[in-house]
């Protein structure tokens, strides 16, 4: 279990480290903001995680995490000072989708852990997928996308959904955890290149 999850925290922490600074940069913050989104981005939903399980954020326990997040964000300001404009294009698309993939995934194992209900491991997942991308989004007056785009948040909840499935079968957590993360990873980029949408009310 503990090494699906750090693979897991790494590949989401780097992940959207990266999407964070490129929206900072999309905003034309100076150098400190797009540092400041892309850490927010990338540790918001863990800390929300860890702090709904009564525990100490992990960020705030591990220098590992810090310096994961750092690397991020020196990669994207690479990526922006090569390619220019990213704001479609597939290197801040994929990590996102793999950050989102990656963090339900966490999510769903630190609920396991703590022994939440099949809901609160759902919950978990999902909360840990899109927290940090949502107070990026609320740092920069925006709409967090979860609450605009529904096959955002939904590849999270089916994930953690078959995170809760593969368990309660006896299927290794480490399993399960990778089993988590692939199904919301390609839900989600399914639904980015089928351009997949819920009715709206």
């Amino acid at each position: 279990m503990s090494d699906a999850f750090a693979l897991m925290n790494v590949i989401g922490l780097l992940a959207f480290a990266i999407v964070g600074s490129l929206k900072g940069a999309e905003a034309d913050l100076d150098l400190f903001g797009v540092a400041v989104l892309g850490v927010l981005t990338a540790l918001g939903g863990g800390i929300v995680r860890d702090t709904l399980v009564g525990r100490v954020p992990l960020a705030l326990r591990a220098t590992t995490d810090v310096l994961v997040v750092l690397l991020g964000v020196a990669l994207a300001l690479v990526l922006i000072r090569r390619f220019g404009d990213l704001r479609e294009h597939p290197l801040v698309v994929l990590p996102d989708a793999v950050g989102l993939a990656a963090f339900a995934a966490t999510g769903a194992s630190v609920g396991y852990e703590a022994g939440l209900t099949p809901f609160g491991i759902v919950v978990l997942a999902t909360l840990t997928a899109v927290g940090g991308g949502s107070l990026c989004d609320l740092l920069l007056t925006r709409v967090p996308v979860v609450l605009r785009e529904d096959f955002y948040a939904t590849p999270a909840v089916v994930g953690g959904v078959v995170f809760w499935i593969a368990v309660s079968i006896a299927i290794p957590v480490g399993t399960a955890t990778l089993g988590c993360a692939g199904a919301a990873l390609v839900l989600r980029l399914l639904a980015l290149r089928r351009g997949w949408r819920l009715p709206t009310v």
